[in-house]
């Protein structure tokens, strides 16, 4: 499954076929130009800068800022500023937002690594395990955020998640993978009643 989420964003070529997004096919086209289209992910192990702070790292993470540390930290548009500590706030970073990230817990970076990819506000956004390795009292506001980003901000969600109790709240539609084949697809309802599902899945009763 992460083998997919590689090769629409483009760091695993494909051997045939091919991805469109937005109606525009992106298999062959470089990381930055997917993710300038609005095509970002999210990672199963956060990707964050442990050793700079909360607002660092949502600066630094915006595409508008691609001439390195120092100029990033040079002249901060406040309209950026203010950017991040929204978005800081919508995750229940706020007060954290001075801390080093390294120090965060990983539920804390996993909610600073959605908060990083709102920033380029994108058209789609592909997470890998969200909820993995995550205390069970921070995953329902997880569930909920990202609703929020679905419902509010407009962007789509492509999820990885091998818990069904999260998937069943989050998703719309499913797709089930199981040895690198599809093997079934639909919304919640039908796929928490589908035989091969419960099998492969939940085990048989």
């Amino acid at each position: 499954k992460t083998t997919l989420f590689n090769s629409i964003v483009g760091t695993h070529p494909i051997d045939k076929g091919s991805i469109k997004f937005d109606g525009k096919e992106v298999s062959e086209l470089p990381v930055p130009v997917v993710a300038k289209l609005g095509l970002l992910r999210t990672f199963q192990q956060t990707r964050i800068y442990g050793k700079l702070n909360c607002i660092e790292n949502m600066l630094i993470s915006n595409k508008s800022q691609e001439k390195g540390l120092l100029s990033v930290f040079s002249k901060i548009p406040s309209e950026l500023t203010d950017k991040s500590e929204n978005l800081l706030k919508f995750v229940g970073l706020y007060q954290k937002r001075k801390l080093r990230a390294g120090d965060l817990s990983f539920g804390q970076q996993k909610l600073l690594e959605l908060a990083m990819a709102l920033m380029n506000e994108p058209k789609m956004l592909l997470l890998d395990e969200p909820t993995a390795g995550i205390n069970p009292t921070l995953i329902n506001g997880i569930i909920n955020r990202l609703i929020k980003v679905n419902k509010e901000f407009g962007i789509t969600l492509l999820v990885i998640e091998h818990n069904m109790k999260v998937i069943m709240q989050l998703a719309q539609k499913i797709f089930c993978l199981a040895h690198g084949q599809l093997l079934a697809e639909g919304t919640p309802d039908q796929i928490k009643n589908d035989k091969r599902v419960i099998n492969a899945y939940l085990g048989a009763q």
